[in-house]
Formats: C-alpha cells, sequence, structure tokens
C-alpha cells in the first residue's frame, strides 16, 4: 500500500493510502465532515481504453462508498467474515510477488481497532 498525503485542495483528507490492483486502483481517504467527525471514503477506480493506436481514448470508471464510524466494527466484521469464506472454498490467493505467508496463521484476519 502507498500513502499518499493531502494536498492543498483536498483539506477534508486526513489520511490516504493507495492499493494498486492491475488495471484498477483503490483510494480509502480518511476525511472529515464539517462537524470535524470523520468518516472512510473509499474508491475504486478503473482504467479503460477504448480504440487503438492514435484513436486510443483512457476514461476512468470510479464507484465510492462512504463508511461513517459508526458502522466501522459491523463493516470490518463482515468483510473479514466474507474474506475467510473466499479462503475457506478457495484457498488464499498467492500472487508471484506476494511476501511469503505466514504459516501459523490459517485464517485472514483483519485486526482494526475504532
Amino acid at each position: 500500500m502507498e500513502e499518499i498525503r493531502k494536498s492543498e485542495n483536498e483539506r477534508d483528507i486526513v489520511f490516504s493510502q493507495a492499493v494498486k490492483a492491475g488495471k484498477r486502483i483503490y483510494y480509502i481517504d480518511v476525511k472529515k465532515n464539517r462537524k470535524g467527525e470523520m468518516y472512510l471514503s473509499i474508491t475504486e477506480s478503473k482504467k479503460n481504453v477504448s480504440g487503438e493506436g492514435e484513436n486510443a481514448t483512457v476514461t476512468f470508471e470510479k464507484h465510492k462508498i462512504f463508511l461513517y464510524r459508526e458502522d466501522f466494527t459491523k463493516f470490518a466484521d463482515s468483510l473479514n467474515e466474507a474474506i475467510n469464506y473466499v479462503v475457506a472454498e478457495q484457498g488464499e490467493y498467492k500472487p508471484q510477488y506476494a511476501e511469503q505467508p505466514n504459516e501459523d496463521n490459517d485464517k485472514l484476519n483483519i485486526d482494526i481497532e475504532f
């Protein structure tokens, strides 16, 4: 994951990370609303190329979800459960560039405290 610092134009973003995944980039931003309350903004950005050569046009398709503090625990628990289900059914995905897995853990755990 790559940490991104906020720019002058994005004052409501207090923390940001980008996760590069092939043609997709996932941005996980911590933002503040006008009341100073923090929430998560998760954006999937997918690169689309249409046409070829000089006629090629590049566009980005974006999808966002907003996650508020009162829902963090339920969301993290459900995400962890869904990931563990996929791993149990199909095994853990191990791309060639991945770090060596920890042999001590049978399940993937997302440990997030709020």
